[in-house]
Formats: structure tokens, C-alpha cells, sequence
């Protein structure tokens, strides 16, 4: 099972901000970052940009995912855990606590995680290697191959719920008393400074708390309350992953799923379709046609080839009061009088559970009417759900929101021939409808889906419905009056003999028969058909659009966007005088799948004959330190929300982890140091692991013990510099192979970015004229001075501040991608590419820009040039800005 684009995406973002923890360190300033590249700064006045990071549970990250119901949120955490725990620092047991709301879910998951034959046990285990192990609270208690040895070894997965921590239950106090069976792990504590005050050392929370695990809270929306927030801090965690479809306002979103997606990927039966009727017993009678007009429909669909599929209706009665509405009990008896198998008919409350051990699913399943009240809410998951049938009085206002989510889910997740088995239905019959539909959006929004993914038919005319309200109003001003009437009307609305359904099997050209013209059916199905068309034209307007671009399209109120000036629109993407910029392409030779094409040129693809092994290991450590301790005494006044699972010190567990690692041999030291820095490296594409592995215990050899501590104590300064080394040795490598290509022809540059309609501006700068688009994104000091006076000139026609991060465009080449200042368009028709320093930036990478965009430049063609711009300074292959002036002015 893989990752779908849209999860993917997801992983994707999630990978993106952690790299944006590990630049900025505090989890705060990082997330603010991290959404101002996506989709400008917070502006609370205009409502734009996404609010600030919430610290919410302090020293640690706290982050979440928005994912609509059905959307795979689990699929999406059992990898994310595997990029989680990438990040995390090394000497830290890979412990996780996954958090559910209900006790069905958590059997659920507890099985999914733990079945050798499940989708989600099995990328667990190609992620991990295989050392994973499921744990439940009483196996945890019990010490059941729960030591200090096997949880350095593996991944963890303590799955509970939030009632065992919460500690209302005596059988859930367990977790914070005395327990002999975790004795071993208090010896293994660095210090006594994660014990709860007034809880035994040897408790299971206290053990927990040793291994400040990772959380996963799954539909963490039902996780706000105080009490839930207490829970979550008594765990002591370095990250929580939140997975909901509805994350609350104090939420820290990194990745939100537009439902559309969801949709596209055929995960969903969208949209639904509602139809409002006379009585409780029409909805009944249509509830039972339309059950069986889908399943004739599925019959034939299977008998093509399609899969097996049994529709089932969910008949949501009201609650049994004092005035006895239509209840359960009363429900299943009519139900058996009209001839249905009591076999087909199950009864789902808060007290009875006929459905336990039935699996909905299976051909040997006779289930297709299930009774209930709100019993069915999250967590609760049957695709062959098509049909929610409500049977609440007409004077009621239908609340389905809890249970309308279980109805959406898609049947094999793929698209079915018959678009009617594509779609799920909402049937009911209130006067109060259009509160109904409210009860409605609110749970397509529960479900993390919008307004727009429902349409309606209301058969109730506007006089039935008056009349329904004038009743009303008699029964509060005469309730004596009205009590034996409403009695009445309550036993007699349900009337059999208005019920023209049958569960004997028809004919198969009765199956399959279009409904007749004037009947509800038949306006359903036409209804279906409808929107079932638009939808799927929507979806191939969007075929084209990333997830990524899907995601922003859904944030569109929230996303500082700008738009060209009219008088430039000729240059932008579409149009007829659209400029396009080269880049460069590297020859693929002929194979079996191209013959003889060029593709986008990578780095990685520079790099098939580097050798670390061969390469030298000087790095000046002391020279490199002394620019990571400025820069992070620099920082220390930004806030205090940076994780401890990032913190660059951590002194009781580095002590400790220092004095097992000095006991050892100099050859175990070398090996255990190294294995200590390479965790935390990464991964350096396209480098492969055991290569960088060797080259960092040449690295640790060559120290001294001293040293060889510091590094303990420091690791990701260290890893800092290690990585930097790593990346100029490669860089050289591929700009000579990258040299070598131009010479032969196997790079050549293609025309290949357009300047879009619109920006997303980070922070807008102040106006400068001539500008592309309404507003450009802001400029340090010496950009704005050197723009504001490339602009005076009268030979620019137009400037652009160029943007980074993927957004704007790049000069790929030899050394990770290179985003210029500036795009400079003049009036005979010149385009020039500008890169600003200041003159304190006289260094390698800037020497390495300017020769790659003079490669550039040169095989581009002779309208496209390349400047690298110093203020003042004279510098090998750049000019100063009095220069650049000088040459502009005659372009």
C-alpha cells in the first residue's frame, strides 16, 4: 500500500516544516516561517496568513494535520513517524504513544498495527526494519516484553485511549501506582527530574515520561478540554502529531487536505444528495426503494466485474422520551411486519450492540438496515453505508451532524461504473428543513468536507410546513390539548400500508428498470446524475493541479496573493508575448522507456561517481563552532518554544549517554560517536548512507577524546558542520562533471519557467515603480537600494523581486538550486537575472553562484544575462552596483 498524492503531500509538508525546525531551532518562529513561505505573513486585520504557533504543551512540537473523514489519516501517521523520528536527536528510544477517543477505535487500531497481514503493520515495518512492537495499557503494566533493552531497539506503539490517563476509573489509576514489573527502567533514568510529584518511580507514566515519546492523537479535536491538555503534558512529550478532520482554533495546522482530493483519489461518495419529504413514512418507503434500487445496481455492476457491494441503510430514530417519538424498538417490529429477514436488521445504541463481532463487509454478511440513534459516531466506519434515513418528528429540526461522516466513505476506494453507487443519500422529513440542512453542512464540515459538497429536493411545500409550525405553537400554548393528538399522530406516522416496498427479489429487468418519471426515485437519481457530472468536470479542470496547489486554492481567503499589473499581463504564463527562461536539461540516453529526451537537470544526477571515501576530512572545527555558538546565542532571545526533542543540548541524557560511551574501547567510541552523528545527519541525496556513515568515523577517528565529548555534548553543531563539509566536497565534484556536460552537449538549456498571474507574497515591500506585479515581496537594505535605483533608469521596462523556497525561478546547476534576487526586463527586449551581496559576502558559495549563472547566461541566448551585483566591491566574475547601472542603462 502507497502513499496517495495527496498523503504524500502531507508527508511531504510535515518533512518541510521539521527542516525549517532544524534552521530556525524554536518550533514558533519555525511554523511562522514555514506559513509565511506558504502563503504570506499573519495579517489578523485582513483576516490573511495563518495565525501564529500555539504553545499549547511546552517543550514540545506540537503540530497537526487536516485530513477529511476517509481521507487515510492513519495511513498518513504511520509515516509520518518514520520523518518524525528522522528529525528527532539522536540517543532517544523511538517511543510513541497513539491516543484514540473510544474504546472501539482503539481495538481497531490495536489490530491494524499489530496484523502482520494489514496494510499499516506492513509499512511499519519496511519503515523500521521490521522492530516494531504494539503494545496495549495491560500489557505495558505487566512488563510483557516491555523492557529497557527492547524500547532502545524498536519502535514502541503504546496505543490508549484517553480514559486510561485521564484517571477517573480505579482500573485506569493503574498508570500512576507503584508497578514492580518496570523496576528495570529506573535504573536506566538519567536523573529524577520527569517524575510527577507524588507518583512512584517505578509507575507507568513515570516510565512513559523517561522516554518523552512522540504522541499521535488521533481525532485530537475531542483532546481541547483542560483536562485533555493536562493528559497530554503529563506524558512529557517531544512531539505531538495531531490527526483530525476538524482541528480546533488553538490547533497548529502544517498540512490541510482539501476535500476535492479526496474525491479525485475516489475515497469518498460525494456529493449527497438530501431529499426532504411529506412524513416518516415516505422517508421510510424511499429509504427502503433506494437501498434496493443500489444494490440492483451492484448486482449488475458485479456481474461486469465490479466488486461485491451490499447497500445499508442507517436508520437514525429519535431518542425514546416521555411522549414515545418513533423509536428503535418500535422501528424493527414494522420493519419485520413488512416481510425483511430479521437477519438483515440490526440494532446499534449506547445499550445495545447487535453489530459486535460482525463483519459488514463480508459476502456472508446479510446486514442492510441498521438502527440507531447517535450511537454510529467517528470511529465507526462502514463503506457499504449509503443511506442515512432520519425519522425524527416533522416539527423537529433532523440532527445528523454526529453521523453523517459514516455514510461518506467509498467502497473499495475506487470509481464505480454506476455513478449511483458514487454518491451517498440523506433522506428526512421536517418541517424545520432548512435547519435540517444546517445540521447537515455542519456535518460534512465535522467530516472536514464544505457546504458545497451536498444538494438538495424538498418535497414538503411551504404550506405543509406552516402548518406543521402552527401545531407547534397550539402544543406550548394548550399542551393539555395537544398531548393525546401528538399521541396519536406519533403512533399512527409511521403507516405500513403507505409502504409499497416488498424484500422479495424482482426480476432483473425490474433491477435494473429506470424509476418512473414523476417519482421521488426518479428525481434522485436525476439529481445524482447532475451533480455527479459537474463534480467529475470539476475534477478534470483540477486533474493538472498539485495537491500543493489544491491546498492553496482551499485557503484562498487566507493567502496573500497579488496579481500582475495590467499593463505587464503580456509577460506572464498563457499569454502571447509570455516570456520563458531557460534552465538546464541534461541527455538521457536511449533505454527501454526514452530515447534520447532531455529532463529538468537534478544535482543528484551529477553525483554517480562520488566518492566520499576518496574524499579529505579537514574541517576546522573550532572556526565553525564559533559561528554556531554566535549565531545561537543570537537567537536565545527569539522565545522559549523550541522542542526539547531538537534542543542542541540536553546534559543529564548526554551525560549519561557520554559515560556509557567512554567506557568503551577507542574503536567502540569511533563507532558508537559516529553511529550517534550520522543518525542525526539525514539523508544527503543522492549519497548513500554507508558511505557517509564511514566517512564520519574518518571523521571521529581523527579526534581526540576531547573532542570526541564535545561532540556528544554538541551533536547538531557538529552535524552542522559535517554536513556543510560534505556539501562544498560535492558541490566541486558535480560542477566538474556539470563543466564536462556543457562541453559534450549532454546539458543543454531548454525554455522551461513562466512568470505566473499572481504571487504570494510574504511580506510586501514598500512601492517602488515599475514593478510586474501590484506588490513584490520585501527586500533587505541593499536589495531595495539597488532596485530603487535599477529602476530610475528609463531602459527598465519592468522588475520582479525574484521569490525562493520552489516559488520563483532557479538556476539548477551543480549546487542546490540557486534563486537570484532579481528578474530585470528592458526595453529592447533584454531579460537580466541580478544577485545582490553585500560586500562582506565575498565567500565560496557566493563565487559558486556567479560562476553558475555566467554558465547560464552563456547558453541561454543572447537576450538573457547574468549579474552578480557587490555594492562597492571589485569581485571575480561580478560587478559593482555602479556598474551594473552603467550596462543596464545601454540594454
Amino acid at each position: 500500500m502507497e502513499l496517495k498524492k495527496y498523503q504524500k503531500q502531507v508527508i511531504d509538508d510535515l518533512e518541510d516544516f521539521l527542516e525549517y525546525v532544524q534552521e530556525y531551532d524554536y518550533v514558533d518562529t519555525a511554523f511562522n516561517e514555514y506559513w509565511a513561505d506558504k502563503v504570506g505573513a499573519y495579517n489578523p486585520l485582513e483576516g490573511k496568513g495563518m495565525q501564529p504557533y500555539k504553545n499549547t504543551i511546552p517543550n514540545a512540537a506540537h503540530v497537526c494535520i487536516k485530513v477529511p473523514t476517509a481521507g487515510g489519516k492513519t495511513f498518513i501517521a504511520v509515516n509520518a513517524l518514520h520523518s518524525i523520528f528522522s528529525a528527532i536527536a539522536n540517543g532517544k528510544p523511538k517511543a510513541v504513544v497513539w491516543l484514540v477517543p473510544w474504546s472501539n477505535l482503539l481495538q481497531q487500531t490495536v489490530g491494524n498495527l499489530s496484523n502482520p497481514d494489514h496494510p499499516y503493520r506492513q509499512k511499519l515495518n519496511a519503515l523500521f526494519n521490521h522492530r516494531v512492537e504494539v503494545y496495549e495499557k495491560q500489557g505495558l503494566l505487566q512488563g510483557s516484553n516491555f523492557n529497557p533493552t527492547v524500547v532502545q531497539e524498536q519502535l514502541s506503539i503504546f496505543v490508549m485511549n484517553f480514559a486510561s490517563l485521564r484517571a477517573r476509573k480505579k482500573e485506569d489509576r493503574k498508570v500512576n501506582e507503584e508497578n514492580g514489573q518496570l523496576e528495570a527502567f529506573v535504573a536506566q533514568y538519567p536523573n529524577k527530574d520527569h517524575l510527577l510529584e507524588g507518583v512512584d518511580e517505578t509507575a507507568l507514566i513515570n516510565v512513559i515520561r523517561s522516554l518523552n515519546p512522540v504522541l499521535v492523537v488521533d481525532e485530537s479535536h475531542n483532546a481541547e478540554s483542560d483536562l485533555s491538555v493536562d493528559m497530554l503534558k503529563n506524558l512529557n512529550p517531544s512531539f505531538i502529531l495531531d490527526l483530525s478532520a476538524t482541528p480546533k482554533n488553538n490547533s497548529n495546522i502544517v498540512s490541510l487536505v482539501p476535500a476535492i482530493e479526496l474525491k479525485k483519489e475516489h475515497m469518498v461518495k460525494l456529493p449527497v444528495i438530501i431529499h426532504n419529504a411529506h412524513d416518516k413514512s415516505e422517508v421510510v418507503d424511499n429509504a427502503l426503494h433506494l437501498r434496493k434500487r443500489l444494490e440492483a445496481l451492484a448486482i449488475e455492476e458485479q456481474k461486469q466485474g465490479g466488486p461485491y457491494i451490499r447497500p445499508i441503510v442507517l436508520f437514525q430514530a429519535q431518542p425514546k422520551t416521555a411522549k414515545d417519538n418513533t423509536t428503535f424498538e418500535k422501528l424493527k417490529k414494522q420493519l419485520l411486519e413488512l416481510g425483511i429477514p430479521e437477519n438483515q436488521i440490526k440494532i446499534k445504541t449506547a445499550n445495545i450492540d447487535e453489530l459486535k463481532g460482525i463483519d459488514l463487509m463480508s459476502k456472508d454478511c446479510e446486514v442492510r438496515y441498521i438502527i440507531t440513534i447517535n450511537a454510529l459516531k467517528e470511529g465507526w466506519d462502514c463503506p457499504f453505508a449509503y443511506v442515512l434515513a432520519s425519522l425524527a418528528n416533522k416539527s423537529s429540526a433532523v440532527d445528523v451532524e454526529q453521523i453523517l461522516g459514516r455514510v461518506l466513505r467509498q467502497p473499495y476506494v475506487f470509481k464505480h461504473q454506476t455513478y449511483q453507487l458514487n454518491l451517498s443519500y440523506v433522506l428526512t422529513a421536517s418541517a424545520k428543513f432548512s435547519e435540517t440542512l444546517d445540521s447537515i453542512v455542519k456535518g460534512l464540515q465535522a467530516s472536514g468536507f464544505s457546504s458545497k459538497d451536498h444538494r438538495k429536493i424538498d418535497s414538503m411545500s411551504e404550506e405543509e410546513k406552516t402548518q406543521v409550525e402552527n401545531q407547534s405553537v397550539e402544543q406550548l400554548l394548550f399542551p393539555e390539548q395537544q398531548e393525546q393528538k401528538n399521541t396519536d399522530e406519533n403512533e399512527a406516522s409511521f403507516d405500513i400500508s403507505r409502504v409499497s416496498f416488498t424484500p422479495n427479489e424482482p426480476e432483473p429487468k425490474e433491477l435494473l428498470a429506470e424509476p418512473q418519471d414523476n417519482s421521488i426515485l426518479n428525481q434522485i437519481e436525476t439529481l445524482a446524475q447532475v451533480q455527479n457530472q459537474e463534480l467529475e468536470q470539476q475534477i478534470q479542470q483540477q486533474d493538472d493541479q498539485s495537491p500543493q496547489e489544491a491546498m492553496l486554492s482551499d485557503m484562498d481567503t487566507k493567502v496573500n496573493n497579488f496579481k500582475v499589473k495590467e499593463v505587464n499581463e503580456k509577460y506572464v504564463e498563457g499569454k502571447d508575448k509570455s516570456l520563458s527562461f531557460p534552465q538546464f536539461f541534461l541527455k538521457v540516453e536511449n533505454s527501454l522507456f526514452s530515447a534520447n529526451e532531455y529532463l529538468l537537470l537534478n544535482r543528484g544526477s551529477l553525483l554517480g561517481g562520488f566518492n566520499l571515501a576518496v574524499e579529505d576530512i579537514k574541517i576546522n572545527f573550532e572556526k565553525r563552532m564559533s559561528e554556531i555558538y554566535k549565531a545561537d546565542m543570537e537567537m536565545t532571545t527569539q522565545g522559549d518554544a523550541r522542542a526539547s526533542v531538537f534542543k542542541i543540548e540536553e546534559s543529564s541524557l548526554l551525560t549519561q549517554l557520554g559515560k556509557d560511551i567512554f567506557s568503551m574501547s577507542q574503536d567502540g567510541q569511533v563507532r558508537e560517536v559516529a553511529h550517534q552523528i550520522t543518525n542525526i545527519l539525514g539523508s544527503i541525496n543522492p549519497i548513500a548512507e554507508q558511505d557517509i556513515k564511514s566517512y564520519v568515523q574518518r571523521i571521529i577517528a581523527s579526534m581526540t577524546e576531547e573532542q570526541r565529548s564535545d561532540v556528544i555534548h554538541y551533536p547538531q553543531k557538529y552535524k552542522k558542520a559535517i554536513k556543510e563539509k560534505i556539501r562544498l566536497l560535492s558541490d566541486k565534484y558535480a560542477e566538474d562533471v556539470f563543466n564536462d556536460y556543457i562541453t559534450t552537449g549532454k546539458v543543454i538549456t531548454q525554455a522551461s519557467w513562466y512568470l505566473p498571474s499572481q504571487i504570494i507574497v510574504k511580506k510586501c515591500s514598500k512601492p517602488i515603480g515599475k514593478s510586474l506585479y501590484e506588490v513584490e515581496d520585501s527586500m533587505n537594505t541593499l536589495e531595495e537600494k539597488a532596485i530603487m535605483e535599477l529602476s530610475a533608469l528609463d531602459s527598465v521596462d519592468f522588475w520582479h523581486r525574484n521569490q525562493e523556497k520552489g516559488k520563483g525561478f532557479k538556476i539548477n546547476g551543480f549546487m542546490s538550486n540557486h534563486y537570484p534576487d532579481f528578474i530585470v526586463k528592458t526595453d529592447k527586449g533584454n531579460t537580466i537575472i541580478i544577485e545582490t551581496k553585500g560586500d562582506h559576502l565575498d565567500n565560496s558559495d557566493s563565487m559558486a553562484k556567479a560562476r553558475l549563472g555566467k554558465r547560464w547566461a552563456e547558453l541561454a541566448g543572447k537576450n538573457f544575462h547574468y549579474f552578480m551585483v557587490f555594492e562597492t566591491k571589485d569581485v571575480p566574475y561580478a560587478i559593482t552596483l555602479t556598474k551594473a547601472k552603467e550596462l543596464i542603462r545601454q540594454m
